[in-house]
């Protein structure tokens, strides 16, 4: 099996040689490209002498022609192996001409210059440049890039790169030009260049020195219709941008396409934003209130990046969070503002606590800023965009606002156009701020979830209170030993009425021992500590609360964020004392009446604030319950949930009832955060309704899905029916795909229902749909609805005991990696867990992951998720 070598940051160094600018030449045809680079070349003579040979990526390319100097070299005076080019012997200054044929119509890793239907594009983070041409590919050789484009310009009337357009014109042979120019500096993964035949909405914005910008969204002529929802995302995250960072566009005009076939979300490329389709059309038929607040996140994060990432940079990509995680921090505080920062926060933290705390515990643990690297692809994870967005807000919490303001207009003012380290990022704040951050710089370099416990003492005679905090985190491979960390927890007290208690040691507690306490005088009898308030650190915590101090909390608690964390730890328990019960096969009896108390006073409460209250109201789903458990009980957590959520239905159905017909006015065309929030309470309560899985609760369900005039409410009933045992549920899914069989991103939603469906078919149906005539393993997003909804959202399918849903991923894997290394690896990081269930369930997992290992040479991506995943077991 070939030896895949592994990038270590301690052996980081500059590059030999700088690139001053580079103008690129693309002549594209139907079965091939050629592309010219003209590249002006200066010896870095800190590290290089006239010895040392000059060495460029390059990776599935021919090369047709090198000139140095213009002269022509033969193949024999350059070497080309091994995806490296390389001048043995080179002056300190001399330019260099590479010509290079590619085949973008049969790229289908989707890295480098590639098409999309019938739009070439290209996507160059982290290392898909060297697909296009001979070049240093790494994001510390900045240059200046000038793009001329030729192509037929009946198919391709739309030629697209970074920063300003020059020229364009009309050439012999029905072809045509465009010259494009871009005047900042930028390393190689900005690139980017599309030719299409598309169609665009334009609009303006001016800035706050009153410079008029163009605004542009590309897409497909029958998808015009769909784009207003992302320009108006992108002027609103313009404007905040302005405001809350002092951050004005630079460039002239700014422009987003959109394409069909993208591995992920988007892409920052400097001026030209490429977008996976799923984050910029939207309509009410088509799009739910989750797309529409997804694109409003994504279309933002990505404009954020032409500071954090374009005009400051990487040194290398071991920095990825430093652009990653500080602007998935901005694009959080951005939806916050512009919609609910309870609700917002409380999305954000469940999605971190069930997949990064999850990646922390598995075999792919690193720290924020990884140590080592085999394949780059592999560390676009949660724990450096989201984990590192926690470590971002816990700078702005122990700095205050106004100090952290100041140090990020520092960090602009010293690193505009450089590319730089976490380690300036963090000194620059401390420069700012004169707050030694020293022992904080652990959460970039430790890896690891800490967990913190909390245990209160209370002195009824002297009014004392006392906060006992220790905290722990596990060894792994990174650090068999863990230090410490400053985790600074926000604290508050609240009277036995709900009511803030003042006191001199509420606030900020910065906890850097493994054990400390904080002590509260004078408080009155019976108060409760309310702690890690809008989950100051990305902590798993333990407390000494009773059912009834979570009930309270739940119900009176100041802090949103704490209320439905509160409800979270009730269920928690709930759910814990239920699957005790199943695995001695107790009968389990009825829920414990101080649960559905507290549900019914969370029911209260949500008619004051529905979004927040949807969120309180909904259970942990398995997958975050499992996460609970060093040894995952997959049949027992199922069982236990849907009694669980049974039970709690037979409770409250006829309130339920009520509450669904009071949110059931909203117009459908009406998607402001008030009107998506009675949508999400009023699904919710479906929900329950149709966990009862009666007959009358069926036809009740299905008169929903029929009356839908929102494609939110639609999917939504459509995914409860498929959860129950109705005849219904096959007449719903025939219905809806012949009625949205020609919109592929709605058909996106049909295969992923069906694909989450918990039902006794196990991995049957999937396995069936993997044969539907829409489904294709090319594109990415059907790949992500059908098998990565399955893999990672249906435990009890994917981990069907006969081991059938294992077989059926691997199978797409392997499938997978021979075209798309990037998509397969991510359904491989599925199997990461496979020691933390039954011995059956351990062998099955383990030998499908020998079966990809073996089968054939499996890609560097996929190779290190599994050998990591197999890690003395081989």
């Amino acid at each position: 099996m070939e030896k895949h070598t592994i990038k270590y940051l301690k052996d980081y160094r500059q590059p030999e040689y700088w690139i001053d600018s580079i103008d690129l030449q693309f002549d594209l045809h139907e079965d091939h490209a050629l592309v010219k680079s003209l590249m002006k070349i200066r010896r870095n003579n800190e590290i290089a002498d006239a010895q040392t040979p000059l060495v460029f990526d390059c990776e599935a390319l021919e090369i047709v022609s090198v000139i140095a100097e213009d002269m022509i070299l033969c193949p024999g005076e350059y070497g080309h192996e091994n995806n490296k080019f390389t001048l043995f012997k080179v002056p300190e200054t001399f330019t260099l001409e590479i010509t290079t044929r590619i085949k973008p119509q049969d790229n289908t890793a989707l890295s480098g210059l590639y098409r999309s239907g019938g739009t070439f594009c290209t996507q160059c983070e982290a290392e898909g440049f060297r697909r296009i041409t001979c070049f240093p590919d790494r994001p510390d050789v900045m240059t200046t890039y000038s793009c001329i484009i030729t192509a037929d310009k009946e198919k391709y009337p739309v030629l697209l790169s970074n920063g300003n357009l020059i020229e364009t014109g009309d050439l012999d042979h029905g072809r045509h030009y465009a010259h494009w120019k871009d005047p900042f500096k930028k390393p190689s993964y900005l690139f980017a260049l599309v030719a299409g035949n598309l169609v665009c909405i334009e609009d303006t914005f001016k800035t706050c020195s009153n410079r008029l910008i163009d605004l542009r969204i590309y897409v497909e002529p029958e998808n015009k219709d769909k784009c207003g929802h992302a320009m108006t995302a992108l002027k609103q995250a313009m404007a905040w941008d302005e405001e809350k960072f002092g951050r004005e566009y630079d460039l002239d005009l700014y422009q987003i396409v959109a394409v069909n076939d993208f591995n992920m979300g988007a892409m920052e490329n400097k001026g030209l934003n490429v977008f996976n389709s799923k984050y910029v059309l939207a309509s009410t038929e088509t799009a739910t209130d989750i797309d529409f607040m997804g694109i409003q996140g994504v279309i933002a994060h990505e404009y954020f990046h032409n500071w954090t990432g374009n005009r400051v940079t990487l040194k290398n990509w071991f920095q990825l969070s430093l652009k990653e995680g500080l602007t998935v921090f901005r694009d959080q505080e951005f939806t916050s503002d512009m919609n609910s920062r309870a609700v917002k926060r409380i999305a954000d933290v469940r999605k971190l606590r069930a997949g990064q705390f999850s990646e922390d515990s598995g075999p792919m643990a690193h720290p924020v800023r990884p140590e080592s690297y085999m394949e780059m692809n592999n560390f676009y994870t949660m724990t450096v965009y989201d984990k590192g967005a926690e470590v971002i807000r816990m700078i702005s919490l122990i700095l205050g606002s106004e100090r952290f303001r100041q140090g990020m207009d520092l960090y602009f003012e010293k690193f505009d156009g450089m590319a730089v380290t976490t380690e300036d990022f963090v000194a620059t704040m401390e420069e700012a701020s004169g707050v030694d951050l020293g022992q904080f710089r652990l959460w970039y370099s430790q890896s690891g979830t800490p967990r913190v416990k909390m245990v209160q003492t209370h002195d009824l005679q002297t009014g004392t209170l006392t906060l006992n905090f220790s905290q722990t985190t596990p060894g792994d491979k990174n650090q068999k030993e863990k230090s410490a960390m400053h985790i600074p927890v926000q604290i508050g007290l609240l009277d036995k009425d709900g009511n803030e208690i003042n006191n001199p040691n509420c606030g900020l507690f910065h906890l850097k021992t493994k054990t400390d306490s904080l002590v509260f005088e004078n408080v009155p009898e019976k108060c409760i500590p309310s702690i890690f308030r809008g989950f100051s650190a990305p902590v798993k915590i333990e407390t000494d609360y009773s059912d009834t101090d979570l009930a309270f909390l739940m119900a009176r608690d100041t802090d949103p964020f704490n209320r439905w964390d509160a409800a979270q730890q009730l269920y928690f328990r709930e759910i814990d004392r239920l699957l005790e019960k199943t695995q001695k096969k107790e009968p389990l009896g009825g829920v414990s009446p101080h649960v559905l108390a507290a549900f019914d006073l969370a029911l209260d409460g949500a008619h004051t604030d529905r979004a927040l209250g949807a969120k309180i109201l909904t259970l942990p789903d398995e997958n975050e319950i499992g996460e609970n458990y060093e040894n995952i009980d997959v049949e027992g957590i199922h069982r236990v949930r849907c009694f669980l959520k049974q039970g709690i239905a037979q409770q409250v159905r006829e309130r339920a009832m009520a509450i669904i017909n009071e949110c059931a006015s909203v117009p459908a065309s009406d998607i402001s955060f008030a009107a998506m929030a009675k949508r999400s309470l009023k699904n919710l309560l479906i929900a329950y309704v149709g966990s009862l899985d009666t007959p009358a609760d069926a036809d009740f369900v299905f008169e929903k899905f029929n009356q839908a005039d929102s494609m939110t409410d639609e999917i939504a009933a459509l995914t409860t029916l498929s959860q129950m045992t109705t005849d219904h549920r096959t007449v719903a899914l025939e219905r809806f795909y012949n009625k949205w069989k020609k919109d592929p991103l709605v058909i996106d939603k049909w295969f992923s229902v069906q694909a989450v469906a918990r039902g006794d078919h196990g991995a049957g149906e999937v396995v069936k749909l993997s044969g539907h005539p829409d489904f294709s393993l090319k594109n990415p997003n059907r790949v992500r609805s059908l098998v990565g909804a399955f893999t990672f959202q249906n435990p009890m399918g994917f981990h069907t005991p006969g081991g059938e849903g294992y077989t059926f991923v691997a199978d797409q894997i392997i499938a997978l990696d021979r075209s798309n290394p990037q998509i397969s690896a991510r359904l491989v990081s599925g199997f990461n867990h496979w020691k933390r269930y039954d011995k059956n369930r351990q062998s099955r997992m383990q030998q499908e992951l020998k079966r990809i290992i073996t089968i054939q040479k499996p890609s560097r991506d996929v190779y290190e998720i599994v050998s990591k995943a197999l890690d003395g077991t081989m």
